[in-house]
């Protein structure tokens, strides 16, 4: 079988037999190329940290992948029980280690699972180095032959010193909000609600039968906030309770979803609406010549919001892992799947927990207020326009698809989209930090990304349109114009 390579977050696939699944052997022998690397960089003897989710396989690959390390020297910090990534990445770089590794299979189906590496300054392993490691890998020999040695836990003040970090982040003083909670079966939930306590937001409800980790996730059909009827049990809840707040986490809780009440009863933000939330949470706080940074599937506000603000701004590719590399004075980075980075200097990637903390911040200082985080967005479409985003995936069964799909696109570009006339700009065609394989078809008012993910089986398209509005007034008639063009979008998206 064709072995698994690096994608977007690390190495995923089907837990099973052979080179191109997640096993032992693979495991074993992916360890061996990270050892062989690192010693290469004269980092032998150093410190790498493993931690891992709740998924089948992954206790048993976690203690394979520490054994590796410290049969070759290393220091290895072996995390103590099961715990968000964001744990993982925030001990690296509290450390200052070498390396990390994070055995997750974040949101894929519950027959995956994964293999997570970041690097010195604990943010994810990017090119040139993942190449490398997989010719490292290559040139391991069999799993058999690699040394292991036994490897005892770590205590838990790593974790006892990221839930201080967290709780340290608020910027307002209001603590007075109704939280309902779900982790969907994954670690993120006891880990969560001590954020969350230790912050000081102590009325927090849980989705019982999620709430505690199971690698089989049996009330969800995808472990994904993103996925439709992920969340259904969370906002019966919310609206249960009379919450002010909802919170979904993903299984390994480095993504936080956000769902809020409305004239026609509770609706989970999209990612971007979050995102540009968060965003100008943290400006409100920020030093001097802050940098906010998204990626290129991701929507056009937060630049037009980083403007108004007097703030820098920075587009990157797709992934966590050049999000957290945008530039200097970096304080909020997010994509729009629901990842949000509020805290660079601590957690160099997407972290569930600490965006859960910021935006229950955000809420309680608008009740307060008599306000609510709709009324924020409405500001924002008065004064950007309207910016209605959709996602339209499509699963398929091989990579040999995937290419098929993109081959077609770049063959018959359209030059119009839902009434407004577009140009194709195909980023394969680019040189240097911008360069993927995706296809960008830009108008006036019309936006649509087409490339395939980096961690799932699926060519994806991101959606967006632009509408003006004259006033608060003018909003109900621009966002009904907004959803029929983005349906005529999504419609063009489903016939690629």
């Amino acid at each position: 079988m064709t072995p698994l390579t690096f994608g977007t977050a690390g190495l995923r696939g089907p837990l099973g037999p052979g080179r191109g699944a997640m096993n032992v052997d693979t495991v074993v022998r992916t360890t061996a190329g990270l050892v062989s690397w690192l010693q290469a960089r004269c980092l032998g003897g150093s410190t790498v940290v493993v931690g891992r989710d709740a998924r089948h396989g992954s206790e048993e690959f976690a203690a394979a992948t520490a054994e590796v390390l410290a049969a070759a020297g290393f220091e290895v910090v072996a995390l103590p029980r099961p715990l968000p990534t964001p744990v993982l990445a925030f001990a690296v770089r509290r450390l200052r280690a070498a390396a990390g590794v994070q055995i997750t299979a974040s949101h894929n189906p519950a027959t995956d699972n994964g293999y997570k590496v970041y690097t010195d300054g604990g943010a994810q392993l990017i090119a040139p180095a993942d190449r490398e490691i997989e010719r490292a890998i290559e040139a391991a020999g069999p799993a058999s032959a690699v040394r292991r040695a036994p490897v005892a836990p770590a205590d838990d003040a790593l974790v006892a010193e990221y839930l201080a970090r967290v709780a340290a982040l608020p910027r307002g003083s209001s603590r007075d909000l109704r939280i309902a909670l779900t982790p969907l079966h994954g670690v993120g939930g006891d880990t969560a609600l001590a954020a969350l306590t230790a912050a000081g937001f102590t009325d927090v409800h849980t989705v019982t039968r999620q709430f505690d980790p199971d690698p089989d996730f049996p009330t969800v059909r995808f472990p994904n906030p993103e996925e439709d009827g992920a969340t259904d049990a969370l906002l019966e809840l919310a609206d249960d309770v009379d919450a002010d707040l909802a919170i979904a986490l993903d299984p390994d809780a480095d993504r936080c979803a956000v769902g809020v009440p409305g004239p026609d009863g509770w609706r989970m933000l999209r990612g971007d609406e979050t995102g540009v939330l968060l965003g100008d949470h943290v400006l409100s706080t920020a030093g001097p010549d802050p940098l906010l940074a998204t990626t290129i599937v991701s929507s056009q506000l937060l630049a037009k919001v980083a403007a108004a603000r007097g703030a820098r701004f920075a587009e990157t590719l797709t992934g966590f892992k050049w999000l957290v590399r945008a530039g200097a004075g970096l304080v909020y980075a997010y994509e729009e799947a629901l990842g949000h980075c509020v805290d660079p200097e601590a957690v160099r990637d997407k972290d569930g927990i600490s965006a859960a903390v910021l935006v229950a911040d955000l809420a309680a200082g608008l009740k307060a207020r008599g306000r609510a985080l709709q009324d924020v967005l409405d500001d924002y479409a008065v004064e950007f326009g309207v910016h209605a985003g959709d996602q339209v995936s499509r699963r398929v069964g091989h990579q040999r698809e995937l290419e098929d799909l993109m081959s077609r696109l770049r063959a018959a570009l359209p030059r119009s989209l839902a009434g407004d006339d577009v140009t194709a700009e195909d980023l394969l065609a680019r040189r240097g930090a911008l360069r993927t394989d995706a296809v960008v078809l830009r108008g006036d008012h019309t936006r649509m990304v087409v490339r395939p993910s980096g961690t799932e089986p699926k060519l994806k398209c991101y959606l967006e349109v632009v509408v003006d509005v004259d006033d608060r007034s003018d909003l109900e008639r621009a966002r009904a114009e907004a959803a029929t063009r983005l349906r005529e979008l999504a419609d063009y998206a489903r016939r690629l």
